[in-house]
């Protein structure tokens, strides 16, 4: 059963937005009066609350069972829409499963059903197999980023998921890539097309070449991040040994940054996302999984160390800059020798000889060993560290709260001293452990 329902106003509030973009109005306007739409807009510019808001209209508060399915091709994706539904306090439970963590975290979860199940093919269909809740009820069907699933594999879970939902009367489908072949078991018969990809892409964004007189390309990447000063921005690999290497060089000149991966530990991840969001990590390096539809800050820069494989991933990489109505610079570092794709355009070897004052970290991460889960709030956190660590307003920088743990970025000068002061201090009823991530 839900609590409080918020209208529209409120939770726009809630989020300080103060007005949607055109492709959000117009995806809420068609959605609501629509049964199956498609939504292709670029990365960054808002398609998680263009399908949320109209997706909230069509929940019943006296079903006290899922109502709502969002099916997401990775993790971050699955975690970062649970948030966001938090965040605008709907008064609905929801649930995010994905990989990655104990399948009973997901089962104690979802036993009091969340009127929103969002999740990565596999897992749902894994939940489904088990029948851990009703399908029944099941009306509205997203497909987020729904190429990026048939791309990964997901097809034939998805195709065993949509046999099982047989009342389904809404299906909303998004993704940033023109011309995707949908599958016949969506079921997607006479779709509303919402197409903002040719509105969107522009003059916003700038296209530089640098060029490496060796096929060794560290130094130059050195030389380029010295004189952009560091500032936040990510810098695309195309494998984990790559990433390596250029973390290992970054390293070596103390500058601060996260890796990204498929690889790594889902737990690793999810960290190193929050380290680069919060500030503490200045740059994440990162493999074309960062691309797609993850929540990181708007960037000035981002860096493709090697060369992308397809148009597709290039347009994605450079959607997490120049979003909405900002501006931002692709850099292509290319070895002289090495031959760009026919969709990269040579504008030659830009300067890059001067250096830029560096940017000195100043936040430092913090983990709080209570959550959600201990009925602990944001507030309840920015309490503890006002009143007990004796900070101001200033010193305090975003908190992220999880089911069982949270992340608090402050100033790296006093990070130290707020653990000796706060660690096995009690937050609601748990006694908690403060550490530096």
């Amino acid at each position: 059963m839900a609590n409080n329902i918020k209208e529209q106003e409120d939770i726009l509030s809630k989020l300080n937005i103060q007005q949607l973009n055109p492709m959000q109005e117009e995806a809420i306007s068609v959605i609501e009066k629509t049964a199956n739409t498609i939504i292709l807009s670029p990365t960054g510019t808002g398609k998680t609350l263009a399908f949320l808001l109209p997706l909230l209209e069509t929940l019943d508060p006296n079903i006290d069972e899922v109502q709502a399915l969002i099916l997401v091709p990775t993790r971050e994706l699955a975690i970062q829409i649970e948030q966001v539904v938090r965040n605008m306090g709907t008064g609905y439970k929801v649930n995010a499963v994905y990989g990655g963590r104990p399948m009973s975290k997901d089962k104690i979860e979802i036993k009091h059903n969340p009127s929103i199940l969002i999740g990565t093919p596999g897992l749902i269909l894994d939940h489904f197999n088990s029948d851990r809740f009703s399908k029944e009820s099941i009306e509205t069907l997203v497909l987020d980023e729904f190429d990026k699933s048939l791309e990964i594999g997901f097809e034939d879970e998805m195709a065993g998921i949509l046999s099982e939902l047989p009342n389904i009367k809404k299906r909303i489908l998004t993704s940033a890539t023109q011309g995707v072949e949908i599958p016949s078991f969506v079921k997607l018969d006479n779709p509303v097309l919402i197409d903002y990809l040719e509105k969107e892409v522009g003059s916003k964004l700038a296209i530089k070449i640098v060029l490496s007189t060796s096929k060794d390309k560290l130094p130059r990447l050195l030389e380029l991040l010295q004189y952009l000063g560091n500032q936040p921005g990510i810098i695309f690999c195309n494998f984990r040994d790559s990433i390596e290497e250029v973390s290992s060089l970054l390293e070596k000149n103390k500058i601060g940054h996260s890796c990204f991966s498929g690889g790594m530990e889902q737990k690793d991840r999810e960290r190193s996302l929050i380290k680069f969001r919060n500030g503490t990590s200045q740059i994440l390096i990162a493999t074309d999984l960062a691309a797609r539809g993850i929540d990181i800050p708007e960037l000035k820069y981002i860096i493709h160390y090697e060369l992308p494989y397809s148009l597709e991933e290039f347009t994605h990489r450079n959607g997490r800059t120049a979003r909405v109505n900002a501006k931002g610079t692709a850099y292509v570092l290319k070895w002289e020798n090495e031959r760009l794709p026919e969709f990269i355009k040579d504008s030659g070897d830009m300067d890059i000889s001067k250096k830029a004052a560096p940017m000195k970290q100043f936040w430092e991460t913090l983990f709080i060993s209570g959550g959600r889960k201990d009925k602990i709030s944001k507030g309840d956190i920015a309490g503890l560290f006002f009143k007990q660590g004796n900070i101001n307003k200033d010193q305090l920088g975003e908190i992220e709260l999880k089911q069982d743990c949270a992340f608090v970025a402050v100033p790296v000068s006093i990070a130290h001293q707020l653990v000796e002061k706060l660690n096995n201090s009690r937050l609601k009823k748990k006694k908690v452990r403060i550490t530096i991530l």
